[in-house]
């Protein structure tokens, strides 16, 4: 009588059971089983032995145990309570015990503790997110260490005149170094996603850049959503035109300025772009250099009042920003 084989997806799925735990996919549940890859990353956050390190999404604790051997201390943030009860068993009763803190909860919404250094095999649909709250951590961290899905590496890591190059290419490496470390097949995962991997390392630039954030990522936002266009094309868009106008009499209002009776929000705007030389330009070959330009006298003056929100009416306004455009 011929053997019957077992389907794939049974293998796979008994294999899971036999460990104890079914892993949930769509939280982005993907555990790196393979050690080198494990022992890769690690070497790459270059540990000592006085660091805290925040690790995120620890899984059943492959990576944290390893970090364990090296560091002070690990902070661990993880959101699924089974995963927790893992890792709390798999260090139970051993001198790593006491060095090893778990933080239960969605990273995001997370109030981050002091650390030196970030080790993550995070959920990829929370990337962009999780970058930037790291970025906008203080006091600084010395590096992060940090699994992403590949393209989304990829697009931190774009320069200029590249396909992939975008507004999150300029924001992250205006606040950060970024460099791409090494490629991660999905086999090197249990269970292994759909998409490929990359290991990215991420270090703050301290002291950070002398610009105003909101007011930067106000500008490169609506520069970057049709990128092969000139910014002249791009900044009369009607959308674009109404949002900056709100922005510019909100401004005027907060500081008691007045606006002239024939102001027009399409001159102003073909003022400001012609002051900083950037009406021709197109957003896919700028590098931060060229968006640095807007710190010229006329372009200081203008920026705030157009791109940054003031006070009582910045919620609204970012909201309308994202929203529009």
């Amino acid at each position: 009588m011929p053997k019957v084989k077992a389907d794939k997806k049974s293998r796979q799925h008994q294999e899971v059971k036999n460990q104890g735990i079914m892993f949930n996919t769509g939280m982005g549940q993907h555990i790196l089983k393979n050690p080198l890859v494990v022992n890769g990353i690690i070497e790459k956050a270059a540990l000592r032995p006085t660091d805290v390190v925040l690790e995120v999404g620890p899984g059943t604790g492959n990576m944290t145990v390893k970090l364990l051997e090296k560091a002070k201390k690990v902070v661990a943030c993880e959101l699924d309570s089974r995963l927790v009860a893992e890792l709390q068993k798999r260090v139970q009763c051993t001198p790593m015990q006491a060095k090893l803190q778990i933080l239960v909860g969605d990273v995001l919404k997370t109030t981050l503790p002091f650390f030196d250094v970030c080790v993550a095999n995070l959920p990829y649909q929370i990337s962009s997110p999780f970058v930037f709250k790291l970025l906008l951590h203080r006091p600084f961290f010395r590096c992060a260490v940090l699994m992403f899905q590949r393209e989304f590496a990829m697009r931190l890591v774009a320069q200029p005149g590249d396909k992939l190059y975008c507004r999150l290419s300029i924001n992250t490496q205006l606040l950060a170094r970024v460099d791409h470390l090494m490629k991660v097949g999905k086999n090197n995962f249990r269970p292994p996603p759909k998409v490929e991997s990359s290991v990215v390392r991420i270090e703050p630039k301290n002291p950070p850049p002398p610009v105003n954030f909101q007011e930067w990522d106000g500008l490169v936002r609506i520069a970057f959503v049709r990128k092969n266009k000139t910014l002249n094309a791009g900044f009369k868009s009607t959308a674009v035109e109404q949002l900056l106008e709100k922005n510019y009499r909100i401004h005027c209002s907060v500081n008691n300025v007045e606006v002239p009776a024939d102001f027009s929000i399409t001159k102003k705007i073909e003022s400001v772009l012609q002051e900083a030389d950037f009406s021709e330009k197109r957003a896919r070959s700028m590098d931060i250099d060229d968006f640095m330009v807007r710190r010229r006298a006329g372009w200081r003056d203008a920026a705030p009042s157009l791109f940054q929100s003031p006070s009582a009416s910045q919620a609204m306004i970012k909201k309308q920003l994202i929203d529009v455009v």
